[in-house]
């Protein structure tokens, strides 16, 4: 990023041509808005711009059967923060005030349903990789057999780890294939909705070859992250959530931006944006309002920042004339349906299937890729459910041609998965809802991709792009990155403007 410093220059130009604001923000997800704080808290006039008709993006809310529910992101990874520190979304919500109603889950731990059953994922284990391979836990996943060759990668001599290399070939080396079957894959594809062989390692688990460097093993260095972390916790429990829902941070940005001055314009949908070669330091963003797209609307501005999802990211920089490669070396786009359900079952009170179940390949008669009990995993839900009424929500990956899941095709998923039948005149309320673009793609060679970009973007004066796409998977890479960058933007560009 390179902002402009030149103030003469600038006021001359302001003159001839008026500034509406200094910084337009193009997207008003989670990145967009961290975004417009750190610019609009260091002084600056801020408009963000979407076309969507509320704020969020993937931390959005619906109400199904009268309870109010996160419709897409309903935690966060509470990595990313130094050993026995706040990760930088805890420390974000600390600093919007809501610190205090910081949630974490229930400590059942998740499961996985293999072909032949199911069990709890292993207590000790990151992305799936077992830290003890010998443990209950993973021998009731692997047998012996299984859990043998995985203990072999305590003795396998370590060879140089590639610098960027996928993580399904690494596990298949290291412990075989029946881990990464039966414990890596139902994981990574139920969070990224990829496979590990096409994953890569650094982005998905960021210091587990240099870990494995000096441990001498994969489990070793799987191990040494749960240490180094302080994460030895039940399988799907290193998350935390808000009470109320996830939803509320993105309330609370709102509310905090508005404090400080940034307009929103919602349902107003970006065309075009580019400096104005006759006005030096000035941008100029084309947008159209949703419900009547006859009118374009031009906001000019000192600077541009791009927050948006990826595909509309990637247009935006190509009309910039920054290369961003051939279509085809991107991935194709993720599209990710979300089904909830809510039951009035007594017998789920028990939760059979601990906080949730994630499904490895091969599963019959199953299409969900994961099932999430809500009720089970947060203590603020189950109240606000009230006594025998659950939340279920399963996750499915949808192409083009794949229809949406029914109501009788999650209740049947999700019976199958609970280990119980569960009747439709159980059911309260369902809900789907769609997420197109809606993951950061950490497979191989993404990273280099995305520099690629950043290092032409960063060239550009008055540029800034941030988001899930560039930043990595999930809200903790997202507002980790988006925060810095926009603070450090937002310092360039008040200096140039004193």
């Amino acid at each position: 990023m390179t902002t402009s410093a030149n103030s003469d220059e600038h006021a001359a130009d302001s003159e001839q041509k008026p500034v509406d604001f200094d910084v337009v923000v193009i997207g008003a997800g989670v990145a967009g808005l961290v975004s417009a704080r750190e610019c609009a808290r260091k002084g600056l006039r801020v408009v963000v711009l979407d076309a969507a008709e509320t704020p969020g993006g993937f931390v959005a809310t619906h109400e199904v059967s009268g309870i109010r529910l996160d419709s897409g992101a309903e935690s966060f990874a509470t990595r990313g923060g130094e050993k026995g520190k706040p990760g930088p979304v805890a420390t974000l919500i600390a600093d919007l005030g809501l610190g205090d109603e910081i949630a974490t889950p229930n400590s059942r731990g998740a499961w996985v349903q293999l072909p032949g059953g199911a069990a709890p994922l292993p207590k000790l284990s990151l992305l799936g990789i077992p830290g003890a391979p010998l443990a209950d836990d993973v021998r009731r996943i692997l047998g012996w057999k299984g859990a043998l060759r995985a203990q072999l990668d305590r003795y396998i001599p370590l060879l140089r780890v590639r610098p960027e290399t996928d993580l399904g070939g690494i596990v298949r080396r290291r412990m075989g294939r029946a881990v990464l079957d039966r414990l890596v894959t139902p994981i990574v594809a139920g969070v990224h909705s990829a496979s590990p062989n096409v994953i890569d390692v650094h982005a998905v688990a960021p210091g587990l070859t240099k870990a494995m460097t000096n441990q001498g093993s994969l489990s070793g260095a799987v191990l040494a992250l749960l240490e180094e972390r302080g994460t030895k916790v039940a399988a799907g429990s290193a998350v935390a959530g808000l009470d109320g829902g996830m939803y509320r941070l993105v309330e609370a940005l709102v509310a905090d931006c508005e404090k400080f001055g940034v307009e929103f314009r919602m349902s107003t949908a970006v065309r075009s944006t580019g400096p104005l070669p006759e006005h030096n330091g000035l941008w100029s963003t084309t947008a159209v309002a949703v419900e009547d797209e006859s009118e374009p609307i031009e906001v000019t501005s000192r600077a541009v920042v791009v927050a948006t999802s990826f595909r509309t990211g990637l247009a935006l920089l190509d009309g910039l004339g920054i290369d961003t490669g051939a279509p085809e070396a991107w991935p194709a786009p993720a599209s990710v349906e979300l089904a909830t359900l809510v039951v009035d079952d007594a017998r789920l009170d028990a939760a059979p299937r601990g906080t949730g179940v994630l499904v490895a390949t091969g599963v019959p008669g199953i299409q969900a890729k994961a099932l999430t009990h809500a009720t089970a995993k947060w203590n603020w839900l189950a109240q606000a459910a009230g006594s025998g009424r659950h939340v279920l929500r399963l996750s499915y990956d949808l192409d083009a041609v794949t229809p949406p899941p029914t109501k009788a095709q999650a209740l049947s998923d999700a019976t199958a998965l609970l280990g119980l039948t569960l009747d439709e005149s159980s059911v309260r309320g369902f809900a789907r809802t769609r997420w197109n673009d809606s993951l950061a793609f950490a497979t191989v060679g993404h990273r280099a991709r995305v520099e690629a970009l950043r290092s032409q973007a960063d060239a550009v004066p008055g540029l800034l792009v941030v988001g899930a796409w560039m930043a990595g998977t999930g809200l903790a890479a997202t507002v980790a990155q988006s925060r810095t960058a926009a603070s450090d933007f937002a310092f360039e560009l008040r200096a140039g403007h004193a």
